[in-house]
């Protein structure tokens, strides 16, 4: 007998109202990104990932997921702030919350090309980027780099949706790289930049909970058997 004070059944019932709300935030905060108001921007950001790890509880998604999106929403917070200190501890939220997917994404073996693919992308960006960071950024962001990769690679093992996560999640923050080394950029950079990142979060949110989600691993799996037995 479970001794959460939500059985499952109860918790389920939040599923949809929290996933409607979740989607009603980002689209106010893309709304308010794209007409350039910040208080729109301030107001909705910081709901998304706690919005989205409710929406996991609710599905009875397992610890490290729930661990990965309140990371991501720790990096949110910080990025809302313009000063380097704060840019490298939103980073270092979101690195925490890549390790959180790296591992929850256990020890089954990717595909070998797109492997290549990845290691292939990463050295490249790094190289042609390197020179437009700021010096006291360059080591950072590219071990920043190298983890997000690794997770996007990583991702394939849960199948499709999450494997276009990972790939969105290494767009976005490939945007906001060439943001910072002064690039060329699209009409309305930053709306690109939050499309891509929640749609990425999404994805690997919907690429953990989806039954039968290939190659999950001993942790994913451990704990859909325990949810069962509950």
């Amino acid at each position: 007998m479970s001794a959460d004070p939500l059985p499952g059944g109860r918790r389920e019932r939040w599923a949809r109202p929290l996933l409607i709300a979740f989607l009603v935030a980002c689209t106010v905060d893309l709304a308010g990104v794209l007409i350039d108001s910040d208080v729109l921007h301030l107001v909705a950001k910081p709901l998304l990932m706690p919005l989205l790890a409710a929406y996991a509880v609710a599905r009875r998604g397992p610890r490290l997921l729930i661990a990965a999106l309140l990371c991501g929403w720790i990096g949110d917070v910080f990025l809302l702030a313009d000063a380097d200190l704060a840019f490298l501890i939103g980073m270092g939220g979101f690195a925490a919350g890549h390790l959180c997917y790296l591992r929850l994404f256990g020890r089954a073996r990717g595909a070998l090309l797109p492997g290549i693919g990845y290691a292939v992308v990463l050295t490249v960006f790094v190289v042609l980027i390197w020179d437009g960071l700021p010096t006291g950024l360059r080591v950072p962001m590219a071990g920043y780099s190298l983890l997000l990769t690794a997770m996007a690679y990583r991702s394939g093992v849960l199948g499709r949706y999450a494997a276009t996560g990972g790939a969105l999640f290494l767009l976005s923050d490939a945007l906001i790289a060439t943001g910072i080394a002064d690039w060329p950029q699209l009409p309305a950079p930053d709306f690109w930049v939050m499309l891509t990142y929640v749609a990425a979060q999404f994805l690997l949110t919907l690429g953990v909970l989806a039954p039968g989600a290939k190659g999950a691993g001993a942790v994913l799996g451990a704990y859909r058997e325990r949810s069962i037995s509950i």
